[in-house]
């Protein structure tokens, strides 16, 4: 199914909702167009992404500060991951029948609140709290975000919600480690107000400007129901997915091994002291994937597809060779390679699911990309986080590596003898 031929409801449409969905002119003259809701909800993903990757950087310093051991860090790591899985198996397809705006409204609210408790984080506690409340609201808004931005896709640019879908979530990410870590440089005593009081404001802000989005999916019955935990396949969609189900858990497997490693073996193992030094591990493999998701744009799926898990394989390989040889400029380059592939992978996920359902499923499909996503991103990063501290960072990192470049090759051996984009 051609994404041109999908129709999307309009302010129109939603005009003609049945009572209780908006009165007329009144709701009417507060709603953006497509075009400004587009850009609107790129926005928010961007936004979003920052956030998710603000608090690595401070990490080490609040362990300092507030004295915890290594596995609760890792337990602080853990929680975010399944707190946002058990939202997205509960809520991820909500927005197919509750509309997006109400989804988005209350997912912004909730990550606004898990910043303040970043603010004012003292103790251990206090931390998990901020960490299960950003991932409740960062399982509400992943599958109804990018379900937005697919919906509200210019008519005359097909394809291009699958490429800013790949490239701004990455984007955030880097954008948020790069400069947490620039302002704790700079700023160090003052650093926690500067980041999360800033992103307190944002995400309030988007809370209501999310209410102005043009609703295109319009309210129907059946979602009590869709509160089941289940992870759902729409059967259109599902041929499409089987084909990329080894690349997205080889590409996010890999995001886990340099979010979840990245930043202490640049610090303890090759010697890059400073915060922005630990922050660009992160930066680096994101922002390269984003840079290169948007090179590729115009490739075929099947063909990013298999560039990327090549990539994945072989910058894995090289960061194990630049980390035995105690190379921190090696380090980086290989996260170049690695970031290219991480980009180009998910890329060529998402412009081959994409087109295959309507508005109707999209939150159900994408909140099934996001659980796979996040069960490869988070599984073998925890298991690292208790594994270090018997085996070592470097000994952990290896085995994590080896297994990574293993998950990536075979899945780029898969898709090159599946014929079909």
């Amino acid at each position: 199914m051609s994404t041109t031929s999908i129709r999307t409801s309009t302010d129109e449409d939603v005009d003609r909702a049945p009572a209780g969905r908006g009165d007329g002119d009144s709701e009417s003259r507060l709603r953006l167009g497509r075009g400004p809701g587009f850009v609107l909800a790129l926005t928010a993903v961007v936004a979003m992404m920052v956030g998710a990757s603000a608090p690595s950087p401070f990490y080490p310093v609040l362990q300092q500060e507030i004295g915890f051991s290594a596995g609760t860090m890792t337990t602080i790591f853990s929680v975010y991951a399944l707190a946002l899985l058990a939202t997205l198996l509960v809520t991820g397809s909500l927005s197919d029948h509750v509309g997006r705006r109400p989804v988005l409204a209350v997912g912004f609210a909730v990550l606004a609140a898990s910043m303040v408790g970043f603010w004012h984080s003292d103790g251990v506690t206090m931390l998990l709290v901020s960490r299960v409340v950003q991932g409740v609201a960062a399982g509400l808004l992943l599958s109804t975000m990018t379900a937005a931005v697919t919906d509200l896709e210019p008519e005359s640019r097909p394809g291009l919600a699958a490429t800013l879908n790949s490239v701004t979530p990455l984007f955030g990410l880097a954008a948020g480690a790069l400069v947490a870590g620039a302002v704790l440089d700079a700023q160090p005593s003052n650093a926690l107000p500067l980041v999360f009081a800033t992103l307190t404001a944002v995400y309030a802000v988007l809370a209501l400007a999310a209410l102005a989005l043009p609703e295109t999916s319009p309210r129907h019955d059946g979602w009590a129901g869709s509160l089941r935990p289940r992870v759902g396949i729409p059967v259109p969609a599902r041929a499409a997915f089987r084909r990329s189900a080894p690349a997205l858990f080889a590409g996010w497997a890999t995001g886990g091994l340099y979010l979840s490693l990245g930043a202490p073996i640049v610090g303890q193992l090759l010697g890059g002291g400073s915060h922005l030094a630990q922050g660009s591990v992160v930066a680096v493999l994101t922002g390269t994937g984003s840079l290169s998701c948007y090179l590729w744009r115009n490739r075929t799926p099947r063909a990013v597809t298999i560039y990327g898990t090549t990539m994945l394989a072989l910058g894995t390989v090289l960061t194990l060779v630049a980390l035995h040889a105690g190379s921190l400029v090696g380090f980086l380059l290989a996260a170049v390679v690695a970031g290219s592939g991480f980009g180009t992978s998910f890329l060529g996920i998402m412009r081959s699911i994409t087109p295959t359902v309507g508005p109707d499923q999209r939150g159900e499909l994408f909140s099934s990309v996001f659980v796979v996503s996040y069960l490869a991103f988070g599984l073998p990063a925890v298991a690292a986080g208790f594994a270090a501290p018997e085996l070592g960072l470097e000994t952990t990192a290896t085995v994590y590596g080896v297994v990574v470049a293993v998950l990536s090759g075979s899945a780029a051996l898969v898709r090159t003898f599946t014929t079909r984009e």
